[in-house]
């Protein structure tokens, strides 16, 4: 059954002993059926013994997510997820991830809490991995490739570069916050104190999912708890997939596009047109990269154009995906002048705005905002 198209919900069901199990019900499965799911039907039905083993008490968004990571795979689709501080019942069960002081992928052991543990994602990342990360790092790939499986509109196999693409994107985007999270580690190298709080994240909710101080906190109860957050990360995970592999890479084609085409919209082939709006910014800077555009080039690309429903949009080109700078800005003069104001000002019919900072501009037509373009291209 693919990613991006299932849901599972499961029910706790308790043992008598340390540990309690959870097996996925049918009833409370939504999903939509495809041939795929059929053909996958029969794994599940043979996977039902197999067990996932994490530790019980309180919970946090690595292992929840890890679980859920998991019971996507082949190997552990339709397995019981079993909480428990029995180093027995780890021994019985076919991987233990979060517990166990124990890092073995031959053994199926993804622990992380060992002092000697210093295992990383690879790749040119540098955060020392969660349980969630060791799951995905040795079975991500497999997931990413079930969900370009399913979005392409054929079935057909993925392009191993496609897989590997989407695979290091959804580490860096998603899979990395968990980790960092889990292990302390700071975003930024400073002790400058917050300006703020966030408790919005993914790690927080998962938090605040745990049985509260004043209520009983039976092994029941934190099952029934777990079991949210092992549907909550897991939604959470499915939709950064799903945008990933349906969304963010289909746009990859109409900004190599642009940036071929880029001398039909302007001789110096620095302002460029999208055919249609779309996530631009990463993939300009990666196609720059790989066709060895730099700062120094002439051509670099300064200005973005696209059409939406209110008219046309001129963008300045930030010199860093995470940064406000630009590499060439709208004329300064016209920056935080809007319509006949700015049309006068600037001597280009139909004119909208320019925003205060000079980053963004609009026109009513094409031809307005590519002169607006041009216009920054000039200025000093």
């Amino acid at each position: 059954m693919s990613l991006a198209r299932v849901r599972i919900f499961a029910t706790a069901a308790a043992r008598r002993f340390t540990s309690h199990s959870v097996t996925p019900h049918p009833a409370r499965r939504f999903r939509t059926v495809t041939m795929a799911s059929t053909a996958s039907d029969a794994s599940k039905r043979a996977n039902t013994t197999r067990v996932i083993a994490t530790h019980d008490g309180a919970f946090h968004c690595d292992e929840a997510l890890g679980c859920y990571m998991l019971q996507r795979t082949a190997a552990y689709a339709g397995a019981t997820i079993t909480r428990s501080r029995d180093a027995d019942v780890w021994a019985a069960a076919d991987v233990v991830i979060d517990v166990g002081a124990t890092y073995d992928v031959e053994k199926k052991l993804f622990d992380h809490h060992q002092r000697e543990f210093t295992e990383t994602f690879g790749h040119g990342f540098v955060t020392k991995l969660s349980s969630a990360g060791l799951v995905y790092k040795h079975f991500g790939e497999e997931l990413i490739r079930d969900a370009l499986r399913a979005a392409s509109a054929s079935g057909a196999e993925p392009d191993d570069g496609l897989v590997r693409k989407i695979y290091l994107k959804v580490y860096e985007e998603f899979i990395e916050g968990v980790d960092g999270n889990d292990n302390g580690v700071n975003m930024y190298d400073t002790d400058a104190l917050a300006k703020y709080k966030d408790t919005t994240g993914l790690p927080h909710r998962v938090k605040r999912l745990n049985p509260d101080w004043d209520e009983a906190s039976t092994p029941e109860r934190q099952m029934e708890q777990f079991l949210k957050a092992v549907a909550l990360t897991g939604s959470e995970f499915d939709d950064c997939v799903k945008y990933y592999t349906g969304k963010w890479l289909p746009a990859r084609q109409h900004v190599e596009h642009a940036l071929n085409c880029a001398k039909d919209v302007h001789e110096s082939g620095e302002i460029l047109r999208l055919d249609t709006f779309c996530p631009w910014k990463e993939h300009l800077y990666e196609l720059e990269a790989e066709r060895g555009i730099t700062d120094a080039s002439e051509n670099q690309p300064k200005f973005m154009l696209w059409q939406d429903n209110k008219g046309w949009r001129v963008s300045t080109i930030p010199v860093s995906a995470s940064s406000f700078a630009f590499r060439k800005g709208l004329p300064t003069p016209w920056r935080g002048v809007r319509d006949a104001d700015l049309s006068a000002l600037s001597g280009i019919p139909g004119c909208v705005f320019i925003h205060a900072a000079g980053f963004i501009g609009g026109n009513d037509t094409y031809e307005g905002a590519l002169a607006m373009a041009v216009a920054g291209l000039n200025m000093e």
